[in-house]
């Protein structure tokens, strides 16, 4: 389905698919709503998604609770469109036609909210200039 939508796919990628990709996918989807298709994963998934990314987002009025970290799987890379890696290097396979963008950006792994909220603040920030160039809104 995903190829007939017409939609744009990204896929946010980092290591534990627990923080920073889980961020990423949430604020996409909050942000753009249905004009893109949104996806993360992991390289090493860990076991659940960051309590204090759950709390930052919460703050924000984003739900990502019941999120649960992700396997990164060769298929999700070639159903995208742009594959968003944040700290994972070069574990994502790569394919020819697909775009590559790598954000660095700190991981929040073992700390409080308050470290965490800078790191989701700056999030926003890219994925509202990635919505701005892959999916603006149609202006009426």
């Amino acid at each position: 389905m995903a190829e007939s939508s017409g939609k744009p796919s990204v896929l946010f990628v980092c290591v534990h698919n627990a923080g920073r990709s889980q961020m990423a996918a949430a604020w996409l989807t909050h942000l753009a709503g249905d004009r893109v298709e949104v996806r993360s994963a992991g390289s090493n998934p860990g076991d659940a998604v960051n309590p204090a990314a759950v709390d930052a987002m919460a703050e924000v009025g984003i739900d990502i609770s019941a999120e649960t970290p992700k396997v990164l799987t060769v298929d999700a890379v070639k159903e995208s469109d742009v594959c968003i890696t944040m700290g994972c290097g070069d574990t994502c396979p790569v394919f020819p036609g697909k775009r590559y963008l790598d954000w660095k950006l700190e991981d929040p792994a073992g700390q409080g909210v308050e470290a965490v909220r800078p790191i989701r603040d700056e999030i926003k920030k890219l994925v509202e200039a990635l919505i701005a160039e892959i999916a603006p809104e149609k202006s009426a």
